[in-house]
């Protein structure tokens, strides 16, 4: 007996929250990816470590705020704990490790393929633990090409996310690239989603209800929710992304200066007076210096 599926039962509130978390996560993991490409010594790996952090955890976000409006008429749902959480885990682990890898070997295009490719799985890989995660009385069948696309979806935005990390500086381009990212990780849950039939075991039994998925979901969300407001509040105070990039003026000015100091002067040009020196006086010209010094020694 095949379960009638809805993946919308609380309309585009479910999916809009999803995605604007999904642009949350993106968003800090590409500022704190960026901030670690402008920072050397004992900082780098922190920052790398929050960036990854911060897209694991907006991305596992994004998928069981959206799993709050899948339901199935015919059986109620839940979630096991251990394994919805180890989905995090691997959220987590598999972004940092493509996250490591184009931070520390920057944009290149064999860093940024084996860099995306591992993020890519690493998000594909939460999804469908997650989905495993899920109880209900029936069995969950996949199609096998819609799956296939939900993973090459995840890699390839994977790859895109990982290359405007190390490649986009300004913060509104970050911005823009974070939309992207959102859209991008959205449309890989829901294309997985498409992929979803449940086929049942037998009628449920009257009275099995069940809690709705919200209220099981929205407890395991607060822990992630609040990391991920401390992380933007870690990155919004951060002097770099406030007062901009002085390492970038510096070096303007140090060549402005050095400019001024070691301009030459040409044969024959006048050459402006030093401090001290009167306003009239000019240096005087090679044969006059010759002349001068043959009239000494005579």
């Amino acid at each position: 007996m095949q379960g009638t599926v809805d993946g919308f039962s609380y309309g585009l509130v479910t999916p809009v929250a999803a995605y604007l978390m999904a642009c949350l996560g993106g968003a800090l993991g590409l500022r704190c990816t960026t901030r670690s490409v402008r920072t050397g010594g004992s900082f780098k790996p922190g920052w790398l470590a929050l960036g990854a952090t911060s897209i694991g955890s907006g991305i596992w976000t994004m998928h069981f705020i959206a799993m709050m409006g899948f339901t199935v008429a015919e059986s109620p749902i839940s979630y096991d704990r251990p394994t919805t959480f180890a989905s995090l885990g691997v959220a987590v682990v598999m972004t940092g490790i493509g996250i490591f890898i184009v931070g520390y070997r920057g944009a290149t295009r064999m860093a940024l393929v084996t860099g995306g490719t591992i993020t890519g799985l690493g998000i594909a890989s939460m999804h469908y633990l997650g989905m495993a995660g899920m109880r209900l009385q029936g069995r969950l069948e996949y199609d096998t090409l819609t799956v296939a696309l939900s993973v090459v979806i995840a890699v390839v935005a994977a790859t895109t996310a990982l290359w405007a990390a190390v490649s986009v500086h300004g913060f509104m381009a970050s911005l823009g690239a974070s939309l992207v990212m959102g859209i991008a990780v959205s449309g890989m849950h829901y294309t997985g989603m498409a992929a979803v039939s449940v086929h049942l075991h037998g009628d449920v039994p009257p009275g099995m209800a069940g809690d709705s998925p919200a209220t099981l979901i929205a407890p395991m969300l607060i822990g992630p929710a609040v990391f991920l407001v401390m992380a933007g509040v870690v990155v919004m105070f951060d002097p770099l992304l406030v007062m901009g990039d002085p390492d970038r003026q510096q070096p303007d000015a140090r060549r402005g200066a050095a400019g001024r100091r070691a301009r030459p002067v040409l044969p024959g040009q006048r050459q402006a007076p030093s401090y001290g020196e009167p306003a009239n006086w000019s240096a005087p010209s090679r044969s006059g210096r010759r002349a001068a010094h043959r009239s000494r020694h005579r």
